[in-house]
């Protein structure tokens, strides 16, 4: 609601600013309007020519081929732009344009070859919207002419298109020549240290290396398992065998060296057997594998095992002599036992070091093998990037070499131009043309002329720029309101009294009004003098002073209305008395109080200006002007003093200040802002008492708000009334 009632606001004030200017707009629109549809109308006709390019992503050629897709690819460099926008400048380009002015050796009027910018300015090249079409449109008055000039021109962006993509691919395949023996070096190289690495640390197949040290470990592991049940069983039995001897090995093999002997026999066949098994293992497994270490470690510890009991009974220098020793048969046996026993021990205890080491070597390859595994990952991912950036390399050379063969374009003509039948634009579009051209013009007309005016054109205007409480508004008097009276060949307009010569008209409740709210304004002290002035001349105070003085005097109230303005007065024109004495008279003591009053209407006196002064202000500003001001509030109820306007003269301003208060009019489209503005100044300045603003002669038409409604009633009785109903309309 709020949004509906503003626009309609709006264009009341766009409609009264129409009829306050109606007539220079007028003006303004038949003279452009005159002189564009002339310059229309006589001017020769221009034929226009139209073709259309269609534009794809990629060119036909390369989507089917799958070659060179790149190359001439249609993408904006910024996501909010249009290829398009771009191939239509490349289309308006100098190369272009002028390859096609070259072609048709276009010249203007005076026989030379048309200049780029002259060719542009025929030449437009635009987006049909929504699609992926360029519309290519050249303006000439030949019309042969303009369609071979839309022809040709598109023929030459084509041919320039297909002369880009080769030369693109060109510098393509010219660059990758130059690529190609590095990134073969390069794989080379990856290729050389792949190689190098398998073979420094003797690597077939490292997940399967992986798997066989993983079982190998699992084997030794229970090898040793069961090494250590055994050790553990033969060192029991060492043990028992010794409790039952009574003494340890060593004692009982030097005291039974003789009976040993088939011992030692023993140990040698035991050895013997070693060796036959080693020499079979030997040939089954290779020399570092555990079961050849385990027979070579069991044949030294047995060999050691010998030498140690021969040398343990006889010493090194010495052979003894042991066929002589006596042992019961049980202690040979024990003895031969323990020494099996403890013979078997240290073979097992062999083999578990054996084994042991044999498990820690395992381990440690076990370990290393992630190790080795990132190692070969890396150097192969180095050789598969390498070897996929020379395949790729190798691809690309051959599209380049391709695509640069190619007659490829993005772009085709979908319509080719004809010759235009009919000439461009037509009388309707002309006369059109000139409308809108003269449209433009009144209102470049209007708004001129509205910037250039100050002036106060409506009530709020008029409200905003004093700030001050309005007290009336007086609506401007029509012609068919204002009765004439005809003597002899001349007719004269009755004054402006309307309060007295319609008083029951709807301007005579505009005064009346006006009075109330002088009366309400004076509830804490009653107004007796009051001064009227207004910012500028003309702007229709002496009609609202004789009017509102009427209105007082109607009331029953003795009034008296003094003509202040000896510069300009018009009081006793308006009530059609002399103006020989009056107020200068009685200043300068030429007449009496009594012969310059002037009876006007019951209760109603009128003192006019008088004589003019050489100097008003002298005699305004002077003891007896205060002596009379001080007479007017004795004999009078009301007075109602018609003063200078404010830039005028300071006689309003010195009257204010011996008054109870100034009443400012101002008139619509005769006051201005700046004027309106120093006048409130300086009556702020010299501290006036300011009652309020009357504004007068305002044409309810031409405010944005209307203020007042008139019934179209008539009073009967009175044939010279105006209508009857005048009430304030409240303001929303």
């Amino acid at each position: 609601m709020m949004e509906s009632r503003e626009a309609s606001t709006g264009f009341q004030q766009y409609w009264l600013m129409l009829k306050r200017r109606w007539i220079p707009a007028s003006i303004a629109f038949s003279t452009i309007f005159a002189l564009t549809a002339a310059g229309l109308l006589t001017r020769q006709p221009t034929y226009v020519a139209e073709g259309k390019l269609q534009f794809r992503r990629t060119s036909p050629t390369s989507s089917l081929t799958g070659l060179g897709t790149e190359i001439g690819q249609l993408e904006p460099l910024q996501y909010q732009n249009s290829p398009l926008d771009t191939e239509a400048e490349v289309m308006r380009s100098a190369p272009i344009t002028t390859n096609t002015i070259s072609r048709l050796n276009l010249t203007d009027q005076n026989g030379r070859l048309l200049s780029p910018n002259q060719f542009l300015r025929q030449l437009t090249v635009r987006t049909i919207a929504g699609t992926d079409v360029l519309q290519v449109t050249y303006k000439d008055r030949n019309p042969e002419q303009a369609a071979a000039v839309v022809n040709t021109l598109m023929t030459s962006y084509l041919e320039n298109n297909i002369v880009n993509n080769r030369s693109a691919a060109a510098v393509a395949r010219k660059f990758i020549e130059e690529q190609l023996p590095q990134a073969k070096a390069t794989l080379q190289e990856r290729e050389s240290a792949l190689r190098a690495f398998r073979e420094q640390n003797n690597i077939v197949s490292l997940p399967e290396e992986k798997r066989t040290a993983v079982d190998t470990g699992a084997d030794i592991q229970r090898e040793i398992n069961a090494i250590q049940t055994q050790l553990a069983d033969a060192r029991a039995q060492s043990a028992l065998l010794q409790k039952q001897l009574g003494r340890g090995l060593e004692q009982a093999s030097t005291a039974t060296a003789a009976s040993q002997l088939p011992g030692v026999q023993e140990l040698l066949a035991e050895i013997q057997r070693v060796e036959s098994q080693l020499a079979i293992d030997r040939g089954r497994f290779q020399a570092d594998h555990p079961t050849v270490a385990a027979l070579e470690t069991r044949k030294a510890e047995l060999e050691r095992l010998l030498q140690q009991r021969v040398e343990g009974n006889f010493g090194r220098n010495q052979s003894p002599n042991l066929r002589g020793l006596q042992l019961s048969a049980y202690e040979q046996e024990l003895t031969q036992d323990l020494a099996r026993s403890e013979a078997r021990r240290l073979g097992l205890e062999s083999q578990l070091a054996a084994l042991s080491n044999l498990q820690t070597a395992y381990t440690q390859k076990l370990n290393s093998i992630p190790r080795l595994e990132q190692q070969q990952a890396d150097l192969e991912r180095e050789r598969d990037t390498a070897q996929a950036t020379y395949n790729l390399l190798q691809q690309r050379y051959q599209e380049a070499r391709i695509a640069e063969n190619q007659n490829a374009s993005n772009a085709s003509i979908i319509s080719a131009a004809f010759v235009p039948p009919e000439p461009a634009g037509s009388r309707q579009l002309s006369i059109l043309a000139a409308l809108l051209m003269g449209g433009f013009a009144a209102a470049a007309t209007i708004y001129i002329l509205e910037a250039r005016d100050k002036s106060l054109k409506t009530v709020d205007e008029a409200k905003r720029v004093f700030g001050l409480p309005l007290l009336g508004i007086i609506p401007a008097f029509k012609k068919s309101e204002k009765p004439v009276v005809r003597q002899g060949d001349l007719e004269r307009t009755i004054p402006d009294v309307v309060v007295w010569n319609a008083p029951r008209s709807p301007f005579s409740a505009v005064y009346r009004m006006l009075q109330a709210n002088l009366k309400f304004l004076s509830s804490d002290k009653e107004l007796k003098i009051i001064v009227i002035s207004s910012a500028v001349p003309k702007e229709g105070k002496s009609t609202v002073a004789a009017n509102l003085a009427a209105t007082m005097a109607q009331s029953g109230r003795r009034v008296l209305l003094v003509d202040a303005d000896m510069h300009r007065p018009v009081q006793h024109s308006i009530w059609e008395t002399t103006n020989q004495a009056g107020l200068s008279n009685l200043l300068v003591g030429q007449a009496e109080f009594q012969t310059a009053i002037k009876s006007a209407i019951p209760n109603l006196d009128i003192l006019p200006a008088g004589v003019t002064p050489p100097n008003p202000i002298a005699l305004i500003d002077s003891q007896k002007m205060a002596a009379l001001m001080t007479r007017f509030t004795k004999d009078y109820d009301f007075t109602i003093i018609d003063t200078p306007a404010i830039n005028v003269d300071a006689e309003a301003p010195i009257l204010g200040k011996m008054a109870d208060g100034v009443l400012l009019v101002v008139r619509p489209g005769v006051s201005d802002a700046n004027n309106a503005a120093l006048a409130k100044q300086f009556l702020q300045q010299s501290n006036q008492n300011i009652l309020g603003l009357v504004v007068n002669g305002v044409v309810p038409e031409n405010e944005p708000q209307s203020y007042y409604y008139f019934s179209q009633e008539y009073n009967t009785a009175n044939a010279n009334s105006a209508p009857t109903a005048v009430q304030p309309k409240a303001k929303k």
